[in-house]
């Protein structure tokens, strides 16, 4: 037994490699994309500390350190957009996370199979309705004058007459949130009715001989199984806390709501890009991912601690 533990631990890792080499090789694809794409980019965040010249490159700037930092930390747009972002991405996950959960709970509970996959695609569907389009049924069901819910909510007295769902800072985010659950909450429940379906039966048998009736094999089988599910998923949406999608927003985006929906990424691009400001929307965007990071390893280290889950 000790010899076989000392060559399992002296075993080479290109000994695995010649061994296992079709997996890596359909490994190849994703990690040549990673590279490039993910990875790639990364040089050009030394602009967030130069002063960019089309005519020297991105390495040939002047140096100044942190200066465009400060001058994103001094500005007047400082605080309303990462409050905006904040509010919208913290009300995104209070309010989205617990639905998937919730669906794949009630899916994983019909037992006639036609009626389960009916449910499971009618739900799928949305999330493959592109970001523009979803923009567009918004502006065409919200508008004041032609839209169908906005004409529903009014006339059934929910809403005032001179609500603007479109223009009212106040429903901005309401808006936003309920559309992108709408959208991902059929598609983000995938993993969890996957987590359920690898529940072992004989804890179901085990509960119904011990007289559980439906809620609480809910609440003592089924929501342990997908607690180290929920965990993981929990800490990676944490760790995209302030990266609220750009298109979504700025799509959505007008002169009467700018106010709430001017965060950190369409600041970016109305900053950086139009404004040709590159090293300015290049510090602002390197802040953004560094709060994300730091949200990641705080809630991956509570998490280890508390519950002995986590990424690392």
């Amino acid at each position: 037994m000790k010899s076989t533990r000392t060559n399992c631990l002296n075993k080479k890792p290109w000994l695995d490699l010649r061994h296992d080499w079709q997996l890596w090789l359909l490994l190849l694809p994703a990690l040549i994309y990673i590279i490039i794409f993910c990875y790639g980019p990364m040089y050009g965040l030394q602009l967030a500390f130069r002063d960019y010249d089309f005519s020297k490159g991105l390495t040939g700037g002047t140096w100044v350190g942190l200066k465009y930092f400060k001058q994103y930390f001094t500005s007047p747009m400082f605080w309303p957009t990462v409050k905006n972002t904040f509010v919208i991405a913290f009300f995104s996950l209070l309010c989205g996370f617990p639905v998937p959960i919730i669906l794949a709970l009630v899916i994983n509970s019909i037992r006639n199979k036609n009626w389960r996959r009916a449910v499971q695609t009618s739900v799928y569907m949305p999330y493959f309705i592109s970001t523009v389009v979803l923009v567009a049924m918004l502006q065409i069901m919200l508008s004041p004058s032609t839209g169908i819910l906005d004409h529903f909510f009014k006339a059934t007295g929910i809403f005032s007459s001179q609500s603007n769902f479109l223009g009212d800072v106040s429903a901005f985010v309401p808006v936003y949130v309920l559309s992108g659950i709408w959208q991902s909450a059929g598609w983000n429940s995938i993993i969890f009715i996957a987590a359920l379906a690898a529940v072992d039966g004989q804890l179901y048998d085990a509960a119904k001989v011990d007289g559980a009736n439906r809620w609480q094999q809910v609440w003592y089988v089924e929501l342990p199984a997908l607690l180290p599910t929920i965990i993981i998923l929990l800490i990676m949406n944490m760790g995209g806390i302030l990266s609220v999608g750009f298109e979504k927003t700025f799509l959505m985006q007008n002169s009467l709501n700018k106010a709430v929906s001017e965060v950190i990424s369409t600041y970016v691009f109305n900053v950086g890009v139009k404004s040709s400001q590159f090293s300015f929307g290049s510090a602002v965007g390197l802040f953004n991912t560094l709060v994300n990071f730091i949200f990641l390893m705080a809630v991956n280290k509570i998490s280890k601690h508390t519950a002995d889950i986590s990424l690392l």
